[in-house]
């Protein structure tokens, strides 16, 4: 038996799909929507949306952080899957993909739970902690600029509650992080990874889910 984790060609993945994502109607219409983006790579899979919401709901989430938010599928995606009283504080620059986030976010009337604040995300997190926000959250989700995911980390880290847990997409980055890096992006994603290994504060899982999905527990 094949101790290693098995490849997905395109047969078998759309036979996961077919079999195991349940996508809600707008998170599906939101999915088609962004497809014509110039940049429609950067939108999560239906199955990593999925499993995300499953995590959110195994630790019981309330209070939740996302670090880019592109055009809404993976917040769509986690206040669905949060209680009626849930929150989402989500963090972007651009006003032009995220006004397509919050048409949906709306059509699935989700808007309520979620905060979109337009700023660095670095100045967002820090006004958070800087309010006595502290181990007052449950769940981050982080997928934004790659050079700045310390940064990102290391404020969610304080934000979370212990327990708390701290998702972070691509990074594996299409399997560049394996290899020599010659860019900036690569080289941040090599360091951060390194980083988290050797990281006591927290339960580490990376899995390759999507382009890369890292799992940290803070304990």
């Amino acid at each position: 038996m094949n101790t290693r984790t098995i490849s997905l060609d395109s047969k078998l993945y759309d036979y996961l799909l077919t079999r195991s994502v349940r996508e809600h109607p707008v998170l599906a219409e939101l999915r088609e929507a962004t497809r014509t983006q110039k940049h429609a790579g950067m939108q999560i899979a239906p199955d990593q949306g999925q499993f995300m919401a499953l995590l959110v709901k195994l630790i019981g989430a309330r209070r939740t952080i996302e670090i880019g938010v592109f055009t809404g599928y993976s917040s769509l995606a986690v206040a669905l899957a949060l209680p009626d009283d849930g929150h989402i504080l989500a963090c972007d620059i651009s006003d032009e993909y995220t006004q397509i986030a919050r048409k949906f976010w709306q059509r699935a009337g989700v808007a309520d739970k979620i905060t979109l604040v337009l700023a660095p995300a670095l100045q967002t997190l820090d006004a958070r902690l800087a309010a006595g926000e502290a181990g007052a959250y449950d769940f981050a989700f982080i997928d934004a600029d790659k050079t700045g995911y310390d940064g990102y980390y290391e404020r969610c880290l304080k934000l979370l509650r212990p327990g708390g847990l701290i998702t972070v997409d691509n990074v594996l980055w299409g399997g560049a992080v394996a290899h020599e890096a010659k860019d900036a992006d690569t080289k941040a994603l090599q360091a951060f990874n390194t980083k988290l290994h050797g990281d006591q504060r927290i339960d580490l899982a990376m899995l390759p889910v999507g382009d890369g999905l890292t799992l940290a527990r803070k304990r």
